[in-house]
């Protein structure tokens, strides 16, 4: 079990004497790190000598940051919500991981898999024959009057027989060192994807030391689930898929994350749709059929048809699929019904009378108020209990923030709930007051005890039940802290479970030898398409415009004098670009600077936060690396505002921001597959380049334009070196226009961009039909046919912002064609 230690010298003894110097478990509480009498105990003292070893030699601090820099550059996050909007912050973490001996992980894991099996026999019979109600086990109010017992679903049994396939609960401990379960979480749980995260955090920050403990791993129990899950799978469908509420939601990035760890198609409602009675996703190739389906959308909002009508999140008709046997859905739809705190003070008399067992781990004491007896013993000790709503989060105006310590509340607060009790106890529960146990904290260059709650995570396999071996830790900011929340200021942490024998290295199933080969990953999601587009659209036109403010603020740099003809064409066309607003045309500093730190439209704040809101919808198939380096061009643009406003300042800001540009680029160029996924953002980027590229030329190779015109152009165009090669006798308009128009060999110029166009659009599904080329293919060769003939001499501004609409007609066929329902329209002759 863990590591052993040994004999400590004097110095080592007195660096563990100061890591833990003024640490003492409150009183009452039981703390996992000592005992009432300040010994530590055993299971934690190899922990405790290896940290004091780190913090003797100064480089405690520097390893614990290591972890938070693994889940900075790794984007973790998750969203708050307060009264103002929904924020996106780091995930927090505390670096002392949870030390779980074997004793207590062995009776939580038994309790675990009880607890699971006696809500899957509740559920069942609750949505099935309803004995328990018949018989009189279970009053019919507390599972009626609970909102999510979903009446469409009474009466059916889910595909595959199982209610539940991912559950979870939250656990604290007792003054006397028992684990008690203080909430179940049946709907859709989260912390998982969390949990996994922050092992690898600490793995990485802790190397040696984790290394050298028994610590169970976490691996085998998501490669297990998954391959229940995958088991389901049809041939020829769109494979296993993970339907989140969306980006908003505050644990997406956990969604994102577990999809691309285990391999599932991350979806929303709207990427979804049933025909006859069968689940489908819609994907730039057409329908394809979905067999199973692991939710982390509330049940009630998965179908606006039969369930919730104002939901804008689900899938119309998505209840009857589940109806005909067609899609499992884990958790099955009504599955939030075994949530409800009313059930907790059935749940000892029905383990016995289903399971014929009493609880392994039992309940906090729960009275539920719509039984008189039960709630006349509320009302008699209202002053030590906690009250909280039966079903829900909260009751307005009664119980707003919650579950409440009735001895905090003012007088007034006291009888108006004495008063909804009396009128509706049915919506009320009285439960005992938990005080948590503590556990070790790293804060202010010491340890200090601080409230947690550990959730264990509980996953449905071909083989039964299958148990975390960890979970995640939700510690308390505050000392005296009797409930802990992340939306509250909560940290998280990572749990080792310590193994007597030795975790199994690789605990994970061994493959089969025979595994087909295989070099495609199915068809590509419509709306994970679309965002690639645009994401290729907003990244070339932030290039751009910041290689318009670079341009510009060279040549400010460079004179003392008025600006010249040149710069004020790139002043006017930051305005015309909507990076700039009119006021600022004149003074071509102003203009530079409201382009890279303004909210205009095009302005380069703008285009980064869009392309950032397009990779959060594609978290899952963007090379991590892109995403990193997205997130610091929007941090350096923030940060940048607070500094210098002069031209050189601001030529140096561009040509940083350029740079990491660069790097967003080039990670994706070279770490994503050459799959349609990237062809997309290869045609947005295109596109967009092509259009700009007309738009530079417009603006500054007017007919008459001088040498410094001409130059510019060739600037924002990359292009000046090759032509100082190519030409010898100065700038003229033709020549140029042919390099950065014409020349198929130039990366930037329009006709290298349409044959790119025309060469991803040639590899994508359907691009050809009976009839010839499909829209948008046709209208690339059409165009690129057009700029083949033109003569650079006789190219004018008409014939110039005629190319830019063609550029534009095949943008809207591109998204007519593979983002829409046109094309899904026609598939199936229906127009639905």
């Amino acid at each position: 079990m863990g590591v052993a230690g040994g004999a400590q010298s004097k110095d080592e003894a007195s660096a563990a004497d100061g890591l833990i110097a003024g640490y003492r478990p409150q009183s009452g509480l039981f703390d996992e790190m000592m005992d009432g009498k300040g010994v530590l105990r055993p299971h934690w003292r190899p922990l405790r000598d290896r940290l004091s070893e780190l913090h003797a030699k100064g480089e405690l601090a520097a390893c614990f940051a290591t972890a938070d820099r693994y889940l900075k550059d790794s984007g973790v996050f998750y969203r708050v919500y307060d009264d103002k909007a929904a924020d996106e912050r780091p995930w927090p973490l505390s670096h002392v991981p949870i030390l779980v001996s074997p004793e207590d992980w062995k009776r939580i894991k038994a309790g675990a898999v009880q607890r699971a099996a006696l809500l899957e026999a509740i559920l069942a019979d609750c949505y099935g024959e309803r004995r328990l109600v018949a018989e009189g086990a279970l009053p019919a109010a507390a599972i009626a009057g609970s909102p999510e017992y979903l009446r469409p679903l009474a009466g059916g049994t889910p595909p595959g027989t199982r209610f539940l396939a991912f559950y979870a609960l939250d656990l604290g401990r007792g003054p006397n060192g028992e684990w008690w379960v203080i909430r179940d979480r049946a709907q859709a749980p989260s912390g998982a994807g969390y949990a996994l995260e922050n092992r690898n955090a600490i793995a990485r920050a802790l190397t040696d030391i984790y290394r050298a403990f028994d610590v169970e791993r976490l691996a085998a129990f998501f490669e297990a689930f998954r391959g229940w899950l995958t088991s389901f799978r049809e041939a020829d469908d769109a494979g296993t898929c993970l339907l989140t509420p969306g980006q908003l939601n505050e644990t997406y990035f956990e969604h994102a994350y577990l999809a691309r760890q285990l391999g599932f198609r991350l979806v929303e409602g709207q990427d979804l749709t049933v025909r006859d009675q069968k689940l489908y996703l819609r994907t730039i190739a057409g329908l394809r059929r979905v067999s199973a389906l692991w939710r982390r959308l509330d049940s009630d909002f998965c179908d606006p048809l039969e369930l919730n009508q104002r939901s804008q999140l689900g899938v119309p008709g998505l209840v009857q699929a589940i109806r005909h046997g067609n899609v499992r859905v884990a958790n099955a739809l009504g599955t939030g019904l075994g949530e409800a705190p009313a059930l907790l003070g059935f749940l000892p008399a029905l383990a016995r009378r289903i399971l014929d067992q009493p609880l392994a781990l039992p309940n906090v004491a729960t009275w539920w108020c719509g039984q008189a007896a039960e709630r006349r013993e509320v009302l008699d000790q209202l002053d030590r209990l906690v009250v909280a709503p039966a079903f829900t989060d909260r009751i307005p105006f009664v119980l707003d923030r919650g579950p409440e310590v009735v001895a905090e509340m003012s007088a007034a607060r006291r009888r108006q709930l004495v008063e909804a009790i009396g009128r509706r106890g049915v919506d009320f529960v009285g439960q005992e007051l938990v005080n948590l146990s503590t556990t070790p904290v790293w804060q202010e260059g010491r340890l200090v005890p601080r409230p947690f709650q550990l959730r264990v995570y509980v996953a449905a396999t071909a083989d039964g039940w299958n148990v975390m071996p960890g979970g995640l830790g939700i510690i308390g900011d505050k000392p005296d802290a009797r409930a802990v929340s992340m939306q509250q200021g909560a940290r998280s942490a990572d749990v080792w479970v310590l193994s007597e024998g030795g975790p199994a290295e690789s605990a994970l199933p061994s493959p089969p030898r025979d595994i087909a080969i295989r070099r495609a990953t199915g068809a590509l999601p419509s709306r994970a398409a679309d965002n690639l587009f645009w994401m290729g659209r907003y990244l070339e036109r932030a290039e751009s415009t910041l290689r318009i403010v670079r341009a510009l603020t060279a040549r400010l740099a460079q004179s003392e004098r008025a600006p010249h003809a040149d710069a004020l064409a790139l002043t006017d066309l930051l305005f015309k670009w909507g990076a700039s607003p009119q006021a600022a045309a004149g003074a071509g500093v102003g203009a530079a600077a409201s382009a890279l730190f303004d909210a205009g439209i095009g302005s380069v704040p703008h285009l980064v936060q869009a392309a950032r809101g397009c990779a959060a919808g594609i978290r899952d198939r963007f090379p991590r690396d892109s995403l990193i380096a997205l997130d610091e061009l929007h941090a350096f643009i923030t940060a940048a505002k607070t500094g210098p406003r002069g031209a050189t300042a601001l030529l140096d800001m561009a040509n940083h921001a350029l740079q990491i540009v660069a790097a967003v680029t080039g990670f994706h160029d070279e770490n994503m597959n050459r799959l349609s996924g990237w062809r997309f953002l290869q045609l947005g980027l295109r596109i967009e380049r092509a259009i700009g590229t007309c738009r530079f030329a417009r603006q500054l190779g007017v007919e008459a334009a001088g040498p410094d015109g001409l130059d510019a152009l060739l600037e924002l165009a990359e292009s000046l070196r090759t032509y100082r090669v190519r030409y010898m006798l100065g700038t003229a308009r033709a020549p140029v226009f042919d390099l950065v128009l014409l020349e198929p060999n130039n990366p930037r110029s329009v006709a290298f961009s349409l044959a790119e166009i025309a060469k991803h659009l040639e590899t994508l599904p359907n691009a050809r039909g009976t009839q010839g080329p499909a829209g948008p293919l046709k209208e690339a060769e059409a165009r690129a046919a057009e700029i083949a003939e033109l003569d650079p001499a006789s190219i004018s501004d008409d014939r110039l912002i005629g190319i830019e609409n063609g550029m534009m007609r095949i943008s809207n066929e591109i998204s007519l064609t593979y983002f829409t329902l046109r094309q899904l329209a026609a598939q199936d002759g229906s127009g639905r």
